[in-house]
Protein backbone atom coordinates (compact mmCIF):
# COMPACT_ATOMS: atom_id res chain seq x y z
CA UNK A 1 0.00 0.00 0.00
CA UNK A 2 1.61 3.31 -1.06
CA UNK A 3 0.37 6.58 0.61
CA UNK A 4 -2.19 7.51 -2.12
CA UNK A 5 -4.04 4.24 -1.65
CA UNK A 6 -3.67 4.72 2.05
CA UNK A 7 -5.23 7.93 2.18
CA UNK A 8 -7.57 7.27 -0.25
CA UNK A 9 -8.68 4.02 2.25
CA UNK A 10 -8.79 6.74 5.07
CA UNK A 11 -11.12 8.82 3.80
CA UNK A 12 -13.31 6.18 2.99
CA UNK A 13 -14.29 4.91 6.13
CA UNK A 14 -16.58 6.86 8.06
CA UNK A 15 -17.00 10.43 9.36
CA UNK A 16 -12.67 11.08 8.64
CA UNK A 17 -10.69 14.39 8.59
CA UNK A 18 -7.22 14.36 7.42
CA UNK A 19 -4.42 16.49 8.32
CA UNK A 20 -0.43 16.76 7.36
CA UNK A 21 1.21 17.29 10.47
CA UNK A 22 4.25 16.13 12.62
CA UNK A 23 6.90 16.28 9.72
CA UNK A 24 4.62 16.41 6.87
CA UNK A 25 2.73 12.93 7.57
CA UNK A 26 -0.67 12.22 6.71
CA UNK A 27 -2.58 12.19 9.87
CA UNK A 28 -6.16 10.51 9.76
CA UNK A 29 -8.75 11.17 12.59
CA UNK A 30 -12.26 10.65 13.71
CA UNK A 31 -14.33 12.55 15.75
CA UNK A 32 -10.89 14.82 16.18
CA UNK A 33 -8.61 11.73 17.24
CA UNK A 34 -6.32 10.35 15.27
CA UNK A 35 -6.26 6.28 14.35
CA UNK A 36 -3.93 6.38 11.05
CA UNK A 37 -0.66 7.79 10.66
CA UNK A 38 0.56 7.42 7.01
CA UNK A 39 4.61 8.85 6.95
CA UNK A 40 7.51 8.87 9.50
CA UNK A 41 9.94 6.41 7.25
CA UNK A 42 13.77 6.97 7.30
CA UNK A 43 13.53 4.91 3.88
CA UNK A 44 11.61 5.42 0.66
CA UNK A 45 8.95 2.60 1.75
CA UNK A 46 5.76 3.75 3.28
CA UNK A 47 5.07 3.26 6.89
CA UNK A 48 1.64 3.33 8.24
CA UNK A 49 0.66 3.94 11.98
CA UNK A 50 -2.21 2.68 13.43
CA UNK A 51 -3.87 1.79 16.84
CA UNK A 52 -4.66 -1.93 17.63
CA UNK A 53 -6.45 -3.85 20.70
CA UNK A 54 -4.31 -5.66 22.87
CA UNK A 55 -4.48 -9.24 21.18
CA UNK A 56 -3.08 -7.47 17.97
CA UNK A 57 -0.24 -5.77 19.03
CA UNK A 58 1.35 -8.85 20.37
CA UNK A 59 0.96 -10.46 17.80
CA UNK A 60 1.90 -8.11 15.55
CA UNK A 61 4.99 -6.85 17.49
CA UNK A 62 6.81 -10.45 16.39
CA UNK A 63 5.71 -10.16 12.82
CA UNK A 64 8.28 -9.30 10.19
CA UNK A 65 7.70 -5.75 8.80
CA UNK A 66 5.64 -4.51 12.30
CA UNK A 67 7.12 -3.03 15.31
CA UNK A 68 5.80 -0.89 18.21
CA UNK A 69 4.88 2.17 16.62
CA UNK A 70 7.54 5.05 17.54
CA UNK A 71 6.63 7.53 20.28
CA UNK A 72 3.65 5.97 20.73
CA UNK A 73 4.42 2.67 22.15
CA UNK A 74 6.95 4.02 24.28
CA UNK A 75 4.08 6.11 26.18
CA UNK A 76 2.35 2.75 26.64
CA UNK A 77 -0.36 3.13 23.65
CA UNK A 78 -0.94 0.04 21.72
CA UNK A 79 0.03 1.13 17.86
CA UNK A 80 2.11 -0.42 15.87
CA UNK A 81 3.37 0.85 12.75
CA UNK A 82 3.77 -1.27 9.34
CA UNK A 83 7.14 -0.83 7.94
CA UNK A 84 10.13 -1.51 4.99
CA UNK A 85 9.64 -5.10 3.96
CA UNK A 86 7.70 -7.70 3.44
CA UNK A 87 5.22 -5.45 2.49
CA UNK A 88 1.72 -6.99 3.87
CA UNK A 89 -1.16 -7.56 1.65
CA UNK A 90 -3.66 -4.44 1.52
CA UNK A 91 -6.72 -6.55 2.62
CA UNK A 92 -4.38 -6.98 5.91
CA UNK A 93 -4.06 -2.92 6.05
CA UNK A 94 -7.11 -2.13 5.22
CA UNK A 95 -8.42 -4.49 8.51
CA UNK A 96 -6.10 -3.17 10.82
CA UNK A 97 -7.33 0.65 9.54
CA UNK A 98 -10.49 -0.17 9.39
CA UNK A 99 -10.28 -1.79 13.31
CA UNK A 100 -8.43 1.56 14.18
CA UNK A 101 -10.43 3.79 13.24
CA UNK A 102 -13.38 1.48 14.79
CA UNK A 103 -11.22 1.40 17.89
CA UNK A 104 -10.90 4.95 18.23
CA UNK A 105 -14.80 5.70 17.57
CA UNK A 106 -15.58 3.71 20.40
CA UNK A 107 -13.94 6.26 22.68
CA UNK A 108 -16.20 9.22 21.55
CA UNK A 109 -18.82 10.19 23.41
CA UNK A 110 -22.23 8.82 22.52
CA UNK A 111 -23.49 12.09 21.38
CA UNK A 112 -20.52 12.90 19.05
CA UNK A 113 -20.52 9.59 17.37
CA UNK A 114 -24.23 10.14 16.59
CA UNK A 115 -23.69 13.23 15.23
CA UNK A 116 -21.03 11.58 13.39
CA UNK A 117 -22.89 8.71 11.85
CA UNK A 118 -20.79 6.23 13.62
CA UNK A 119 -23.61 5.05 16.07
CA UNK A 120 -27.25 4.39 15.05
CA UNK A 121 -29.55 6.15 17.06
Amino acid sequence: MNYTDFNAFCESLTATTHVVQWGDADVWKVGGKVFAIGGWSQSDQPAITFKVSDSNYHFLSAEPGYRPAPYFATRGMKWIQQHGVPVPPDADLHYYLTESHRLVAAKLTRKLRRELGLDQA
